[in-house]
Order: structure tokens, then sequence, then C-alpha cells
């Protein structure tokens, strides 16, 4: 019985240890959550108030206006928590927008539901939704907005109803996973397309005019006229997109292509000045993308997060040895341990007045100083040793903070691997690679450097893989090939 309990214990232990650390959501001032309250109690009470404008008012009617209003207040706080489940850094300015857009879409189905199909007043919201905060984001937010009508008068066909849930569920799943502007082109022309076909298919062929002589685009109930008004309201989203991505530090998938541009300003100056850094850099992202495949990470931050990494170094390339061409090394002449270790921590701190300048993304830009952590400036820490000089020790480390993020300590690995697996023998086997991969690791582990991270021990496994994966296929040999006065050989 006795070994059955400790077998057990052992399991339960080695499962706990397996399982992903629980993400802290972002903390949210308390006057930020006091404006988000106070816009959800405006939106229900948007969605109530016509209840207590039946005269002569009885117990009843106050009972089912308190419901309504208590039911809007409570799916508005649930929306809040599934955005924050779904990603546990989101900003308060992105939950503003959040409210903002139900409020609004509340408020337009008093003034506009008479006149303008409900697929125009969903249906655009959620593609900005499910752009920047994600599809189940975007799908809850569909969901409270379809169901909560304010104003009961204006009934809507239960056939349009769902065609509405419909296309807007395919708007909110797509969306989260397009990567490009054009591919949003088309979704705004083929999504009035089908819901097009689908009201001609399902409400009648009767209610289809191509010519109104006045109310072309405003005639509600034509399915002609809605499907190109919802079109328009499509093109003018997708338009204003990269507003709303400045405004409220919405990352997009599009944006996030965008920036990986290797033609973009900021990148081309690496390539140029500071060479070295631009190849390392092109390195670590065959690493860090493979490893975040395997785990199912965000492919497109983490291959974007990679470029700008180390963009602080344009501040100062010939400090740092991959820039140097061997005959001079300022740290050499300088001979001060101390200000060598100030230089490293300033391509941090250059690189985020770098991000700044160029308005990066937060994303982006959290992979500046993350990606180094706390480690200590190990090589300068040992000169100063040395030289018998008193130093406390967190002067030779980074200022931080530890990877908040999977992809940043990705990254973080991946950068300490790199430089390890390109000097190893050509001739090493697997499993030295690995042992060296697994060593890197192990210390960063050590060092407390992925407390933050939420990576689990069974994604730790799978990134070990992934680097020695990626080593397999750059370790190659090149054939000698012979030349001769008149020929060459390729």
């Amino acid at each position: 019985m006795k070994n059955i309990t400790t077998t057990l214990k052992k399991l339960f232990y080695l499962w706990r240890r397996s399982q992903v650390p629980i993400k802290q959501p972002t903390r949210i001032s308390k006057i930020d959550n006091l404006i988000i309250f106070l816009i959800c109690i405006l939106i229900s009470i948007i969605s109530s108030y016509k209840l207590l404008l039946i005269l002569p008012l009885n117990i009843s009617d106050i009972f089912s206006w308190l419901l309504t209003f208590t039911e809007t207040l409570i799916c508005s706080w649930i929306l809040i928590l599934v955005s924050k489940k779904e990603n546990p850094t989101i900003s308060s300015r992105q939950i503003f927008l959040l409210i903002t857009f139900l409020l609004a879409v509340q408020a337009s189905k008093l003034t506009l539901a008479s006149t303008i199909s409900p697929l125009s007043i969903i249906i655009p919201p959620a593609l900005i939704i499910s752009q920047g905060m994600g599809s189940i984001t975007a799908l809850s937010w569909v969901s409270i907005a379809s169901i909560s009508w304010p104003d009961s008068s204006v009934a809507i066909n239960n056939k349009l109803f769902f065609i509405l849930l419909v296309c807007a569920s395919v708007v909110s799943l797509l969306g989260g996973r397009i990567r490009s502007r054009a591919q949003l082109l088309q979704l705004s022309i083929f999504v009035p397309i089908g819901s097009f076909l689908s009201q001609w298919i399902l409400i009648g062929k009767d209610k289809i005019s191509l010519i109104n002589k006045e109310e072309f685009v405003f005639a509600k109930g034509d399915i002609f006229s809605d499907s190109l008004l919802l079109a328009i309201v499509m093109l003018f989203t997708i338009l204003f997109i990269p507003i709303f991505e400045s405004i409220f530090g919405l990352l997009t998938k599009a944006r996030l292509l965008e920036l990986a541009d290797k033609e973009k300003p900021l990148i081309r100056r690496l390539s140029l000045e500071a060479p070295g850094t631009f190849e390392h850099t092109l390195l670590i992202c065959g690493l860090a993308e493979e490893a975040t495949r395997m785990i199912g990470g965000d492919i497109d931050l983490i291959k974007t997060g990679a470029l700008y990494h180390d963009v602080g170094k344009l501040h100062a390339p010939n400090w740092f040895i991959e820039n140097q061409d061997g005959s001079r090394n300022p740290h050499d002449e300088i001979d001060d341990p101390m200000r060598s270790a100030e230089v490293l921590q300033a391509h941090v701190d250059e690189g985020l007045k770098y991000a700044r300048k160029n308005r990066l993304p937060k994303p982006i830009a959290n992979f500046i100083p993350e990606h180094q952590g706390t480690l200590k400036m190990g090589y300068f820490f040992h000169k100063a040793k040395e030289k018998n000089i008193k130093i406390n020790e967190n002067d030779f480390r980074y200022n931080g903070p530890v990877p908040q993020s999977k992809e940043t300590a990705i990254l973080m690995l991946a950068d300490g691997c790199e430089a390890a697996l390109r000097a190893m023998n050509i001739n090493a086997s697997d499993k030295e690679a690995l042992e060296i991969i697994s060593k890197i690791i192990y210390s960063r582990q050590k060092d407390g450097q992925l407390d933050d991270s939420n990576l689990s021990k069974g994604e730790i496994f799978l990134i070990k893989r992934a680097f020695l994966n990626v080593w397999k296929r750059i370790r190659h040999r090149r054939i000698q090939y012979p030349t001769s006065k008149n020929n060459t050989f390729s």
C-alpha cells in the first residue's frame, strides 16, 4: 500500500511539473476599471431603458427591465473575462475598444435598426476584433451583440438572424487567421456575396431589386441593397484597421508581416551598418521559428520580434564581436569591464529608443529587453574578478525584465544556442549537439529566466528537439570543386 501511495505522489508531482504555469493577467488601473464599468452600465441602460417607457408601469415591467439590465451587464463582464483569458496581456485600451464597439452597436440598433440591415451593424466590428484580439473574443462579442436587441419594435427575421450569426462567425474565425491586406479584401467581397446568396435562398427572391429609384443603398429589406451596404462598410473597415492598430495597440497578422519586410528602414540599416548582427539575427530567426512552430506558438510574432531584437546594436556596431574584422576590439582598448558592461546594457536601452522612434508595437518592442532578461554578462564579470575589482554581481546583469511570454523566452534560448551550435565541429554527433542545447537551456532555467515565460516542461523538450533539427539542416559539408585556368565548376 505504501508503494502505491508513493507512486501516486510521484505521478502527481510529475504531472503538476509538466503543466503550463498560470499566466498572470496585465494589471489594469482602478481608474480604467471604473471607466470600463461605467461604459458597461451605459450599455445596460441603452439595452433596457425602453422597457421603462411602457405605461402604466407595473411590477412585472420593472422586473423585466431589471432582468434585461442585469443580463446585459453580466454579458459585458463575461466578454471582458473571455478577452483576458484569450490574451492575458490585453491592455485597458483594447478593452475600451471592445466595450465601446458593443456600446456603439447597441446605440446603432436604436437609431439605425429601422433603416440598416443588422449585417452591416454587427459584422464590421467583428472583423476588427478578430484581427486584433483573436477569434474567441470576436465570437463572444458577436454572440452578445447579436442576442441583445434593445428596440423590441424592430423585429429581426429569424432566417436573417441565422444568416447574421453564420456570416459574423465566419468573419470572426477567418479574421483571426488572415495574414495580409489582400486576404482581408477578398473577405470583404466574398462575405457580402455569401450573405446575398443566403438571403436570396432563405428569405426569398421577391425582396431583391437591383435598381431602386431613391433608396439604392439604404433600402432595408432589399437583399441587394443590404449586401451592397455590407460590402461598402467592410471596405471602409479595412481602410480604418491601420488607424485602430495605431491608436489601440492592436497587432494584426498583416501588420506583423509588414514589419517583417527586410526593406523596412530599420532592418535595412541593420543589414548595412551591422552586417554581422544581421546574419546572427537571421540564424536566430530560423531556430526560433522552428521551435515556435513545434509548440504551436505565434510564428508571425516571433519572426518579426526576432528581426528587431538586436536593433540597439546600431548605436555602436563595432563594439560587438560579430561586426568586428578581428583587427581591433574597442573593449580591449578601454580595458574596463564595468564600461564594457554598460555598453552591452546600452544596446538594450538604445534598442527601446529605436522602437519608440519607429513606433514599433509594444509586443515587438518587448523582445528587445526580454531576450536578454536579467542574464549575467559572464565574460566581463570574470574579467572584473581577475582584476580584483570590488564588484556587485547585479552590475553585470541586464536590467530585464525576464521573458514574459513563450515567444520572447524562445528567442532568449535561440540567442544562447545559436553561437554554440555554429561553433560546433561539423563532425559532431546529434547527441553532442543536444547536450550543448540542454546545458544552455538548463542554465537559463536555473537562473530563473524562464519563470514568467509560461513554458511547460513538455514545451521545453520540444524546443530542444526543434533546435537540434535546425542545426542538422544547416550543418552540411561542401565539396571542394577542382578549378583550372579556363574552367570553373559549380
